[in-house]
C-alpha cells in the first residue's frame, strides 16, 4: 500500500461525509413516552398506532417494545425484580440516545415497580413522560391474546405481573389512558394530541 492510495481513500471518505452532512436532518426536540401497564392492557397496540400517526405527520418516531427487546438486546434477562431493573436500564439508555437525535421514543414495557420507572426517569431525565395504560387484571385476562394469564394461573409462569408478582400503578402519570373503557382509536387520538401538545415534535420535509 502506498501513501498516495491512502490519500485517495481519505478524499473519498471526506466527500461522502460532506454529502451526508448536506442531507442531515435538523435536530428536533425529541421526547420519551414511557408506557407502563399490565400485560394485555394495550401498550404495544397503542405504541404502534401512535408511531403510525406520527409517521403520517412526518415526525421521527420509534417504538421500543419490551417483548421485542427481550428477543434481542435483553434476551439474557429473566423476570426477577433485579433483572426487570436491568431490562429498564438498558431500554432507557437506548431511549435517551434516540431522544437526543430528535425522535419521539415510545417505550412499551410493563415496568411494574415504581422504582423501575424512577430509574428510567433518572436516565432519560429531560422530556420524559410517564403514560399509564390502565386496565384491570380481569379485563387484561379476558383479552389474553398469548394465553399468558392462563399459563400463569396454572403456575407455569413465575413472577407474572398481576398474578404472581405485584403491579404498582403510577401515582401521578403525565397521562393515563383507560383502555378498559375506550376504543383503540380514541385512546390513540388522546396520545397523539398529548405528543403534539407536550413534545411538539418538528416535522421532516420530504
Amino acid at each position: 500500500m502506498s501513501w498516495s492510495a491512502d490519500d485517495r481513500e481519505g478524499q473519498g471518505a471526506a466527500s461522502v461525509c460532506q454529502s451526508q452532512s448536506k442531507l442531515a436532518l435538523p435536530l428536533a426536540p425529541g421526547g420519551v413516552l414511557w408506557m407502563t401497564g399490565l400485560s394485555g392492557a394495550g401498550k404495544s397496540t397503542l405504541a404502534q398506532r401512535l408511531k403510525a400517526q406520527l409517521a403520517a405527520d412526518r415526525c421521527l418516531a420509534i417504538v421500543l417494545d419490551g417483548d421485542i427487546l427481550r428477543s434481542g438486546l435483553n434476551a439474557d434477562l429473566g423476570f426477577s425484580s433485579e433483572e426487570r431493573l436491568e431490562n429498564i436500564r438498558r431500554t432507557a439508555e437506548v431511549a435517551a440516545l434516540f431522544r437526543d437525535s430528535g425522535f419521539v421514543v415510545v417505550c412499551a414495557l410493563i415496568s411494574p415497580e415504581a422504582a423501575h420507572r424512577q430509574l428510567a426517569r433518572s436516565i432519560v431525565r429531560e422530556r420524559y413522560f410517564e403514560v399509564h395504560i390502565d386496565s384491570s387484571v380481569a379485563v387484561c385476562e379476558s383479552r389474553d391474546p398469548k394465553g399468558l394469564y392462563a399459563r400463569a394461573r396454572r403456575g407455569e409462569l413465575r413472577e407474572f405481573t398481576g398474578i404472581s408478582a405485584p403491579y404498582e400503578p403510577p401515582s401521578s402519570p403525565d397521562i393515563a389512558i383507560d383502555t378498559a373503557h375506550s376504543s383503540v382509536d380514541d385512546a390513540a387520538e388522546r396520545l397523539h394530541a398529548f405528543v403534539r401538545n407536550r413534545i411538539r415534535p418538528l416535522t421532516v420535509e420530504a
